[in-house]
């Protein structure tokens, strides 16, 4: 009886770690700012561009990509503290920025390549175009990309 007792006992405490787990996953996220923040910045460098201001352009792309790069480290690791938690950084796939980074250079590429299409189609403002659509993709996929690698990180053990 003991032995069936101390079974329960072991079930219960390995489902209420197991519950907290998936609570700290919860908790791993990137700040709605962040991709807000992101969607438009590329929009303004978009619309920028189709002004044929090369030299403004450039210096406002300098500037972006300095912002992004003093604000990224900070904020794409998943880990952001909230006031009930910091997320331990074994939780999160230590993937997370790569992701990120590897999406928005893949990203940079839709939007010039998307450009160059509309161009040539002859359309007005490509650049400003491509990058709204691309801005979408952000606001939408951003957060869509961290429930993957929520979802992910619930699926792995909680003991190696």
């Amino acid at each position: 009886m003991d032995q069936h007792r101390d079974l329960d006992d072991a079930r219960s405490a390995l489902a209420t770690v197991d519950l907290g787990r998936r609570r700290v996953i919860d908790e791993v996220d990137v700040p709605p700012w962040y991709w807000a923040g992101l969607a438009t910045g590329w929009v303004a460098l978009g619309v920028l561009a189709d002004t044929d201001r090369p030299v403004a352009t450039a210096i406002a792309t300098f500037l972006f990509a300095t912002a992004h790069a003093a604000v990224a480290p900070g904020v794409i690791t998943g880990r952001r503290p909230s006031r009930r938690l910091r997320v331990r950084a074994g939780t999160v796939t230590p993937h997370l920025p790569a992701l990120i980074v590897g999406s928005l250079v893949v990203l940079t590429a839709a939007t010039v390549a998307g450009s160059l299409v509309l161009e040539a189609d002859g359309a007005q403002h490509p650049v400003t175009i491509a990058s709204v659509a691309v801005a979408l993709v952000i606001v939408l996929g951003g957060p869509r990309l961290l429930a993957a690698v929520r979802r992910r990180a619930g699926r792995r053990p909680a003991l190696p």
